[in-house]
């Protein structure tokens, strides 16, 4: 293949620049050990390397590997203005409990892969999703986040509380974090009580860390609620449900109502909820969603479309149908 004309050298330039790409980038020869055979010295090799790269002899070229969708992650940024999207492999006729699995598999990769070790992590109550993730990951070997908090109220029915607890529990615990619960329901019967409990001196410290938060992990909910959610007694009713269908809610993230194109559903239902406000959860520079399937791809797309999580984490399939909209 001709050099391009713009940077041809001179034949014997081109030869040397050939030999030492050749030696260093097809045989894995040392650039000491490069120097050493042609008689040049070890900063004429990089020298000569980075003119290889400059005049085309060496072309840096991606290979992607197998269950990496590195195409259908760009479209997804591009299309949605996302900083990340991670897709992950799941069979076609995978069923609920592999498709959580998949999901928590993938987001643990992600998380492993990205902390920096001083971020302050919100991570919601009740997904299983999250708690998919949670059972997937590895202790780390240094700290992962200096704390975790709960990002909406995480007392419930005893017979769902242990999820809750063991989100935040054990995520504490594999990061090395310090674990903040918040003491309350996610949804109480009026605003009322709503008011009191938020200004009681333990959710005044707990408002305190979620104005500190550098990162968020969350479930994006459809409007009929997980089997965990619905035994937690943190569920709307079904009647209530109907009223939010009516207003035109698809999706939820931390109990915050949203429609098709992302915009907020208020009212008394909203006024009932105890979780962070959604401007402190939209301040928070890195809001990660995990939520996959075909039963959440309206609610996935609402929160893409009002901005709620700046990094999404889906299956394939999920993933396809939302880069064709």
């Amino acid at each position: 293949m001709p050099l391009p004309h713009y940077t041809r050298p001179a034949d014997g330039q081109v030869r040397l620049l050939t030999k030492v790409a050749r030696m260093y980038h097809e045989r894995g020869i040392r650039q000491a050990d490069i120097a050493t055979a042609l008689n040049i010295s070890q900063a004429k090799v990089s020298r000569l390397l980075k003119r290889a790269e400059a005049v085309g002899i060496v072309r840096t070229i991606v290979t992607v590997a197998p269950g990496v969708h590195a195409e259908l992650e760009e479209r997804l940024e591009d299309r949605y203005g996302l900083s990340e999207a991670v897709v992950v492999d799941v069979a076609p006729d995978a069923d609920e409990r592999e498709l959580l699995a998949s999901l928590g598999a993938g987001a643990a990769a992600y998380l492993e892969a990205t902390l920096s070790g001083a971020d302050r992590i919100g991570v919601s109550s009740w997904s299983q999703t999250i708690l998919a993730m949670v059972d997937r990951m590895r202790p780390f070997a240094v700290r992962g986040a200096t704390e975790v908090v709960q990002l909406l109220g995480g007392v419930g029915a005893p017979e769902a509380q242990s999820h809750s607890n063991r989100i935040l529990g054990e995520l504490a615990r594999t990061l090395g974090a310090e674990p903040v619960y918040v003491q309350a329901p996610g949804v109480v019967a009026d605003a009322g009580i709503r008011d009191s409990l938020l200004s009681d001196p333990s959710m005044q410290e707990v408002s305190r860390h979620w104005n500190e938060l550098t990162m968020a992990i969350m479930g994006i909910g459809s409007i009929e609620p997980s089997d965990v959610l619905a035994t937690s007694g943190n569920a709307f009713a079904a009647d209530e449900r109907e009223v939010l269908l009516g207003q035109g809610a698809v999706g939820d993230i931390c109990h915050r109502i949203f429609r098709a194109d992302g915009s907020r559903v208020l009212g008394a239902l909203d006024d009932r909820i105890i979780a962070i406000t959604v401007e402190n959860l939209l301040r928070i520079p890195r809001r990660v969603g995990i939520a996959g399937g075909e039963r959440k791809l309206e609610a996935i797309h609402g929160a893409l479309a009002g901005d709620w999580v700046t990094t999404l984490v889906t299956d394939l399939r999920t993933a396809e149908a939302l880069a064709e909209r």
